[in-house]
């Protein structure tokens, strides 16, 4: 038997780091061209605070724009809090949450302005608002191959994250290599504990 092989593309990571503002009406023309390629999901935008972001900021205006009537492709979109997925959950066109949970602990503090602990917490919570509106939480696993910070990091630490995610009923787990780290011996060896967790 064949398997499906889904392609998410995420003009949402490339556009918040642009240093200067993308107008809304360029976004939604990007965004609209990708809509039409048929990808299986697009990483499109973000719920988190302008002042953080602030290219994220017209989200709302964007999906408004969007012609999603005559396209497959699912919607992600981005949240740091709770609040952020409260925001998000709101909105029809959106099928995927997307929440940052590093395993590095100076990095969650500058993305999300929360501790690990915290933002494990903030997965459960985002996990039953998902649940409520019929949406599915997608957790990164953030320099998971790696810490330039000097935080502890080793493979097992990966795996204990993923494990307790796993007991939340956290069923897309996707991993970062969000600072360029990885090296394919390790990828396969993390990705296949993933695969089998």
């Amino acid at each position: 038997m064949a398997k499906k092989i889904k392609l998410i593309e995420c003009p949402r990571d490339a556009m918040q780091g642009w240093p200067h503002p993308i107008p809304t009406a360029q976004k939604i023309n990007y965004i609209n061209e990708l809509l039409s390629v048929g990808f299986d999901t697009l990483d499109f935008g973000s719920f988190v605070s302008p002042k953080a972001i602030p290219q994220m900021a017209d989200t709302k205006e964007v999906l408004k724009g969007l012609k999603l009537h005559n396209s497959k492709t699912s919607l992600l979109a981005i949240v740091a809090n709770k609040r952020g997925a409260e925001d998000a959950v709101l909105f029809d066109e959106i099928q995927y949450l997307g929440f940052p949970f590093s395993v590095s602990e100076t990095f969650q503090q500058r993305n999300t302005n929360a501790s690990i602990e915290q933002s494990f917490k903030t997965v459960a919570d985002i996990k039953e608002l998902c649940f409520k509106t019929n949406k599915q939480p997608v957790i990164y696993i953030s320099m998971g191959f790696g810490n330039p910070y000097g935080d502890p990091y080793n493979e097992e630490i990966v795996f204990d994250w993923v494990n307790k995610l796993v007991q939340l009923d956290i069923k897309c787990i996707s991993l970062a290599d969000t600072v360029g780290l990885a090296r394919p011996s390790q990828v396969k060896r993390v990705t296949k504990f993933l695969v089998d967790a």
